[in-house]
């Protein structure tokens, strides 16, 4: 998708509106979810917002600022996120589906329940809250390739997934180091190169995750199916 859009042009590098006009359109409604589906609101500042529930699809906010958002139970389906700073925002049970988050800032953001079947390349979720996210792919319905949570080279530092379904998601090269993966769903996962060091992977699944080059030094907890991962012998266990 990325080879095919240009990320210079004016809509994806320019506002079509300010800050304050998004405040107006929440004072005027009143409580209810605003609408600002394929709006261009590129580097604008919305920090701090009121966006829970709004209708984000097709938005551009590349390079927007967004820290202490309210956006749970957003809908942010195909938006356009890169490099966009959502720190310590709340995310909770918001639908990101093939949006673009790549280099984005998401530290301490609470995205839980999230749907995160995103594009999240070397973004940052240091601390982030990721309880029971869902970035699996849904093998029922794959006529357009594998449709799956891809975080590659993401910073997951000490980030909670407990219960979060990340099936044949792409992790390669994520640091994870120290993070809480308990009761979580990393069947068939791309985990090469990975640092989980000190992580938790109590209960998580990991069969035919494969691990080639993936840091396991002092994981804690008991994992299921780490004897059918793929390349156990090729990943370091100190």
């Amino acid at each position: 998708m990325l080879d095919k859009v240009d990320l210079g042009a004016p809509r994806m590098v320019e506002a079509e509106v300010d800050r304050g006009a998004i405040e107006r359109l929440i004072a005027a409604a009143a409580g209810r979810p605003i609408d600002l589906a394929d709006r261009s609101l590129n580097r604008l500042d919305l920090s701090e917002l009121d966006l829970r529930g709004a209708d984000l699809r097709w938005a551009r906010l590349n390079a927007a600022r967004l820290l202490r958002a309210l956006l749970a139970g957003a809908n942010l389906a195909l938006a356009w996120a890169i490099g966009a700073d959502f720190t310590e925002a709340d995310l909770r049970g918001a639908d990101l589906f093939q949006a673009q988050l790549g280099r984005a800032r998401l530290d301490r953001a609470d995205l839980e329940g999230a749907r995160i079947v995103a594009n999240f390349d070397g973004a940052s979720l240091v601390e982030a809250r990721l309880v029971g996210v869902r970035g699996g792919a849904d093998m029922r319905n794959q006529s357009m390739g594998l449709i799956r949570a891809s975080l590659r080279g993401a910073g997951l530092e000490r980030a909670d997934l407990s219960r979060a379904d990340l099936g044949r998601a792409d992790l390669e090269f994520a640091k994870l180091r120290g993070a809480r993966l308990d009761g979580a769903n990393l069947r068939a996962a791309q985990l090469g190169g990975a640092d989980l060091t000190g992580s938790s992977l109590d209960g998580a699944e990991l069969a035919d995750a494969d691990l080639a080059g993936a840091v396991l030094v002092g994981t804690a907890g008991t994992p299921f199916g780490l004897e059918r991962a793929r390349n156990l012998d090729r990943a370091f266990r100190g």
